[in-house]
């Protein structure tokens, strides 16, 4: 065993090998244990370290391969059809990113999946199409591009696209990873039809409306009941906000999708933000702990991570894994741009596990 660390990592595990090391370890391996010190500079680094890299998935070359998808295989016999994104690093989890898993799904009209529900938690990003659906414990909820829609664990629910509308295409993003690596999930079809139990729309309607919420209902879920966040109102309440909001000199002008009831996040393990970048905007870098997946909602313009440039533009999905230093530009000197992001910020805040840092000298990075 080769000794890979130096002598002024004071603190390190630095034990040479010596034939009697190597036959105690093999001792302890036919028991199965092992020496801590033989693993300790693995297993507990000097700052966080991900194994995720950062990547970019160009909607122009996905769409295409994403409609296919529909003419390849019905819902009855795909479950979902979904193209799914996966880092180069985490392919074994089916990752995108971290523990977080992210594809792009199509739905014709006319089409709908059947009834299920699931451990891990969902959420979707409209990206196109008319007239597409959810129906979440049995609210139907109509959808619109740019829309953010949650599907709490353990939620009933099922997707479709009414007749007379158009392909509806979105973005799923899931914690399966990080569910499967607890060995906590589970996966369930409805029986028959989910029968529906409230107005059409009635979640974003009761919940969503100018900071009103009903008085004489009682929420005991542990999730929002605001089961939809419409662009509509999303968008201009980020120009307000850059009225009388301070520039974020990292991400803009940045607001969180939120519970109405608490003002947490709208679910236990995926948190979700909106980020504007005003016209010329040139963010400085920063790095914190906790993965991010990103879709360009609206605009153009790149992120330096780690080093590296990525162009982006809009329905481009690209990826921060946590700890990796980043920082994002809008290339319009007239238009702004929107980032949409999904992350697991509730589970690292939640776990006490929050830590950032700025680049000093915050110039930004030198891209490699």
């Amino acid at each position: 065993m080769e000794d890979k660390f130096s002598d002024d990592q004071i603190g390190r595990a630095r034990v040479q090998d010596s034939p009697e090391l190597v036959a105690y370890y093999k001792e302890l391996e036919t028991l199965g244990a092992g020496a801590l010190w033989t693993v300790a500079n693995d297993i507990e680094p000097w700052e966080p370290r991900s194994s995720s890299v950062p990547m970019l998935w160009k909607y122009d070359d996905l769409r295409e391969l994403v409609l296919k998808s529909s003419e390849l295989v019905t819902p009855e016999q795909a479950g979902r059809r979904v193209v799914y994104l996966v880092n180069d690093k985490r392919k074994d989890v089916s990752a995108a990113v971290g523990w977080l898993y992210t594809g792009i799904q199509v739905t014709r009209p006319g089409e709908s999946t059947s009834a299920h529900r699931h451990r891990a938690s969902a959420l979707r990003f409209i990206m196109e199409g008319d007239r597409g659906y959810t129906v979440v414990d049995g609210n139907k909820i109509m959808l619109e591009v740019n829309d953010f829609v949650i599907t709490p664990n353990s939620t009933w629910h099922e997707h479709g696209v009414e007749e007379g509308g158009k392909t509806c295409i979105w973005q799923d993003g899931l914690d399966i990873p990080l569910v499967n690596a607890l060995e906590a999930n589970d996966y369930a079809v409805y029986d028959g039809k989910q029968p529906l139990e409230q107005p059409l729309n009635y979640s974003p309607i009761a919940y969503g409306c100018a900071g009103l919420i009903p008085a004489d209902k009682t929420w005991d879920k542990p999730y929002s009941p605001l089961f939809k966040y419409s662009w509509k109102n999303v968008y201009p309440a980020l120009l307000e906000a850059q009225k009388v909001t301070e520039v974020n000199p990292f991400d803009g002008i940045f607001m969180q999708y939120s519970n109405p009831l608490t003002g947490g996040h709208v679910m236990q393990t995926m948190g979700a933000a909106m980020q504007l970048l005003p016209a010329g905007f040139k963010g400085k870098a920063h790095k914190h702990t906790g993965s991010i997946v990103y879709q360009c909602a609206k605009g153009k313009g790149y992120s330096i991570i780690n080093g590296k440039r990525y162009d982006w533009k809009e329905r481009d999905i690209f990826c921060v894994p946590s700890w990796a230093w980043h920082e994002h530009h809008n290339l319009s000197e007239t238009e702004d741009a929107c980032l949409f992001q999904f992350n697991d910020l509730p589970v690292i805040e939640s776990l006490g596990l929050f830590q950032s840092r700025e680049l000093e000298e915050n110039n930004g990075q030198q891209i490699i």
